[in-house]
C-alpha cells in the first residue's frame, strides 16, 4: 500500500482514521486492484492520499495519522491513477468526517464505504491513456521532419472558444510523431470551468451576430464582451425572465456582484441544470442554426463537456524553418476530430510555409541542362515552350488565363552531373547578354541535421572569376564543406530543384525574354570550358520564354487624377500605380420624376421603392492584364451585397469623361474574351452600372462602396498585383 500523508509521523501520531472499502459487490471484480483515497480538509488542503490494495474478499482499508486534531475533513475515493489534484475535481464518492467526531475519540473508524458497480466501472474510463500517432507532410507527400506537433482539446460556448493542450511531440525523419496523454472526465462543472481559458471567436460572432440582427424576436444586442459572461443571455430572454430562472439563491447573489460565468461557475460549482435551464429558454428565442449544432456549440449543442471522456482533438504544427516557430497546421473548430478514440492515427498537411524533406531523383548525366518549371508551373503550360502552344508567348495557360509573370520568378530543374557553376543568359529579340547581378538572387538550400539540430543554411552563389554564378548541387556534395556535416543529413525540398531566382523587377522592362543557361567547369578555383547547354539527351539549347509584366508604385507612376478627387498612398487604401487603377468616379440616385440626386462622399441620401442607384466607377490596367473586379456594398456588423450579382442590374461602358471607356465590361478576363477581347489583351476602363436603389441598400444604414480590381499576373510565384478604392455615405428611407 502506498501512503502520502501530510504532517504526519509515525510513533507521535495521536488521532487516526480508518476507512474501510468494501468492493465485494462488484461481480467481476479482481484482488489486487488499486483505489486512490484522499483527504482533504475543509478550505481543500491535502493532508494525504493512498493508493488501496483491495484483497480477495473485495475489502480494503486506507489508515491516515495526525499529529494534531485535523478538524472537518472529507474523504475522496477515485481511480488508482487520478492524481491528488485532479481527484478533488471528479464527480466521485466522499465521505465527510464533521470536526466534532475529533471531540469524543482520537481514533475514529467510518462505516464500510461500498463500492457501487457505477463507480468501479467508470472509474476505468475517468482517467485514461490516449495515444495519437501521426505524420506530417507537404501537399507532395514530402515528409516534414523537426515540426513540432501540439494536440489541444477544443470546447466552443456561445461565441467563446477554448483549447486545452493535452500532448505535443517532434516529427522525425519520415514526418511521424506519437502524442502519449492523459484523459479525465466525469468533474464536478466548476472544477471544469476552472482548468479552461476562453477566447471570443470572431469567427463564430461573424456566424451568431448576423442571423440574431435579421430576426425580428431579437432586440439590439448590447456591445461584445471577451469573457464568457451572462449579460448576453440576460438581453436575450429579458430581465424578468432570467431573473424568474430556478437558479440557487447563493448563486443568484454571485451574479449579482459579477456576470462572468466562469467566476460564477468556479465559485458556486454551478451544475448542469443552471445552463440548461438557459438553453432551454434561449433555443425558444433564437433561430436554429444547423451548422453551429454540427460544430457541437452551445445552445445549438447541448454540451457537457465536463462529462466528456472522449476529448475532441485539433492541431497546432510550427517549424523552425525559415523564421522561428512558423505556424505550418492551424486547425479551427471545423476540423475538430470529435470523440477521439484512445488509440488515433492521422495525418496533417502543412501549408507552402514548411520546410519539406526532399525527395532526389537521378539527375541527369552530361554538360546539359532540363528546364522543368518557372514558380512550379510545368514549362509546357507556358506559352512558346517546348510541348506548350506557341502564342501567347511567355504566358502560363496560354488561350485561357493569360497569365504574365512579375516580381521575384523561380526558375527550376536540373543541370547535368558536369556542370559545376553556371549562369543564366537573356533576350528579348536582340544579343544575348549576361543577367545583372542585381536581377540574380541567391538560391539557399536548408540541409536537415537530425532532430532538435537546426537547420544549416547553405549558400549556392559565388563569384568567381570575376563573374557571379551559381554552384551546383552535384558540385557542392562534392566539397569539403559538404563532408563535414554530419553523417545524417538531409536535403529540404525548398530550393532542392531551384536553378534561379530572377529578379524581373529590378533592370527589366515589361516584355517578353528568352533565357538559357551557360555551364562551367571549375579547375583550380577558376572557372573553364564555358559552354550554352542543350536540353539534356539532344543538341538543342534548352530555351526558356516568359513573359514578364511588372509596375510602378508611387513616384514616377501613372496616376491620373481623373474628374473626382483620387487620394492614395499613406493613410489611404488606394495604392499609387495605374496596373490595376481603380476609382469610383460618382454615385447618383435617378429619381422617377427624371431628377437627379448626386451622393457625395460622407453625405446622407434618401430612396424610395422607385429610385435607381448609377454608379460611375473606373478598372482599368494599360498592360491589358486586367483579371476582374468586383464591386461590394458594405453596411451594418459584417453584411455585403455583390452589386454584380443582383438581379435586374446593366452594366455597360462610361463614354463620356476623359478616362478610357471599357471596350468589355467583364467582370472577369473570361467574360471579356465572350465579349470580344482579343487574348490575351484585357484593359478594363471606365463604367456604368445601375440597379433598384433598395437592392443595393436594404435598410436604412451607413454604407460604403468597395472596387477591387486585381490583375493577371503572377507576382513573386504567389501573389498578384491588385487595386482598391472605397466610398462611404448615408441612405436613408
Amino acid at each position: 500500500m502506498q501512503q502520502s500523508v501530510k504532517n504526519e509521523s509515525r510513533g507521535q501520531a495521536a488521532y487516526t482514521l480508518d476507512i474501510p472499502i468494501d468492493a465485494s459487490g462488484i461481480h467481476d471484480f479482481k484482488p489486487g486492484q488499486e483505489i486512490k483515497v484522499l483527504v482533504v480538509q475543509h478550505n481543500g488542503e491535502v493532508l494525504g492520499s493512498q493508493l488501496v490494495k483491495i484483497n480477495d474478499k473485495g475489502i480494503g482499508t486506507a489508515t491516515f495519522r495526525f499529529r494534531e486534531r485535523p478538524g472537518s475533513l472529507k474523504a475522496i475515493l477515485g481511480p488508482h491513477s487520478a492524481t491528488d489534484e485532479e481527484l478533488q475535481g471528479l464527480q466521485t464518492l466522499t465521505v465527510d468526517v464533521p470536526a466534532r467526531q475529533w471531540s469524543e475519540s482520537s481514533a475514529i473508524k467510518l462505516t464500510p464505504i461500498i463500492i457501487a458497480p457505477f463507480y468501479w466501472y467508470w472509474w476505468i474510463r475517468w482517467c485514461r491513456t490516449f495515444v495519437i500517432r501521426g505524420r506530417v507532410i507537404c501537399p507532395d507527400g514530402s515528409p516534414v521532419p523537426g515540426a513540432n506537433v501540439c494536440a489541444f482539446d477544443v470546447d466552443a460556448w456561445w461565441w467563446w472558444i477554448s483549447k486545452q493542450q493535452v500532448g505535443c511531440a517532434t516529427t522525425d525523419i519520415n514526418g511521424t510523431f506519437e502524442i502519449q496523454f492523459r484523459w479525465c472526465c466525469g468533474w464536478w462543472p466548476g472544477w471544469w470551468w476552472k482548468t479552461r481559458n476562453w477566447e471570443f471567436s470572431s469567427h463564430l460572432a461573424e456566424q451568431i451576430l448576423p442571423v440574431l440582427q435579421r430576426d425580428p424576436r431579437v432586440p439590439q444586442l448590447p456591445p461584445l464582451n471577451p469573457r464568457p459572461n451572462t449579460e448576453i443571455f440576460k438581453h436575450l430572454l429579458g430581465e424578468e425572465e432570467f431573473a424568474d430562472m430556478s437558479i440557487d439563491t447563493t448563486v443568484r447573489s454571485v451574479m449579482k456582484r459579477t456576470p462572468d460565468i466562469t467566476a460564477i461557475a468556479t465559485q458556486q460549482q454551478i451544475g448542469p441544470d443552471f445552463l440548461n435551464n438557459i438553453r432551454e429558454r434561449l433555443l425558444k428565442r433564437i433561430p436554429a442554426l444547423a451548422h453551429l449544432k454540427c460544430l457541437h456549440i452551445w445552445p445549438w449543442w447541448p454540451s457537457q463537456p465536463w462529462l466528456d471522456c472522449s476529448p475532441d482533438i485539433i492541431f497546432t504544427v510550427t517549424q523552425d524553418c525559415m523564421a522561428r516557430g512558423t505556424v505550418i497546421v492551424d486547425e479551427q473548430l471545423s476540423d475538430t476530430r470529435w470523440d477521439a478514440p484512445t488509440t488515433m492515427s492521422v495525418t496533417l498537411v502543412a501549408n507552402d510555409q514548411a520546410c519539406c524533406l526532399a525527395q532526389p531523383a537521378d539527375e541527369p548525366s552530361g554538360n546539359c541542362a532540363i528546364i522543368t518549371e518557372v514558380c512550379e508551373i510545368p514549362v509546357q503550360y507556358i506559352g512558346g515552350n517546348p510541348n506548350a502552344l506557341a502564342t501567347p508567348a511567355g504566358y502560363y495557360s496560354p488561350g485561357n488565363a493569360d497569365r504574365p509573370f512579375g516580381g521575384r520568378v523561380t526558375i527550376q530543374g536540373a543541370l547535368g552531373t558536369d556542370v559545376d557553376y553556371y549562369e543564366f543568359e537573356w533576350s528579348n529579340g536582340g544579343p544575348w547578354q549576361d543577367m545583372p547581378a542585381s536581377a540574380v538572387l541567391d538560391i539557399n538550400r536548408n540541409v536537415w541535421l537530425g532532430p532538435n539540430i537546426p537547420l544549416t543554411t547553405v549558400s549556392f552563389m559565388h563569384t568567381i572569376s570575376g563573374r557571379r554564378v551559381y554552384e551546383t548541387r552535384r558540385h557542392y556534395e562534392a566539397s569539403s564543406a559538404w563532408a563535414a556535416l554530419p553523417p545524417l543529413k538531409h536535403w529540404m525540398a525548398a530550393n532542392y530543384w531551384s536553378l534561379m531566382h530572377w529578379d524581373t523587377e529590378s533592370t527589366f522592362f515589361n516584355g517578353t525574354y528568352k533565357l538559357r543557361i551557360k555551364g562551367w567547369q571549375e579547375v583550380g578555383g577558376n572557372l573553364v570550358n564555358p559552354q550554352i547547354l542543350p536540353i539534356c539527351g539532344t543538341d538543342t539549347v534548352d530555351e526558356l520564354v516568359l513573359r514578364i509584366d511588372n509596375r510602378i508604385v508611387g513616384p514616377g507612376s501613372v496616376h491620373a487624377d481623373y474628374t473626382t478627387p483620387h487620394p492614395c498612398g499613406p493613410g489611404t487604401v488606394h495604392t499609387c500605380t495605374s496596373e490595376p487603377d481603380t476609382n469610383i468616379l460618382a454615385i447618383r440616385i435617378l429619381h422617377a420624376d427624371g431628377t437627379v440626386s448626386t451622393v457625395q462622399a460622407c453625405e446622407s441620401a434618401i430612396i424610395n421603392s422607385t429610385d435607381k442607384l448609377q454608379v460611375d466607377f473606373f478598372a482599368h490596367d494599360p498592360e491589358g492584364h486586367l483579371s476582374s473586379y468586383s464591386l461590394n456594398a458594405t453596411y451594418g456588423i459584417n453584411q455585403i451585397i455583390n452589386l454584380l450579382g443582383l438581379p435586374g442590374h446593366t452594366l455597360v461602358p462610361l463614354l463620356a469623361g476623359p478616362e478610357p471607356a471599357a471596350l468589355q465590361v467583364g467582370p472577369s478576363y473570361g467574360a471579356a474574351q465572350q465579349q470580344g477581347a482579343p487574348s490575351p489583351v484585357w484593359h478594363g476602363g471606365a463604367m456604368r452600372y445601375e440597379v433598384l436603389a433598395t437592392q443595393a441598400f436594404p435598410i436604412p444604414c451607413c454604407y460604403q462602396l468597395e472596387l477591387y480590381a486585381v490583375k493577371r499576373t503572377i507576382v513573386h510565384c504567389t501573389s498578384v498585383h491588385s487595386n482598391y478604392s472605397e466610398y462611404s455615405f448615408h441612405i436613408s428611407y
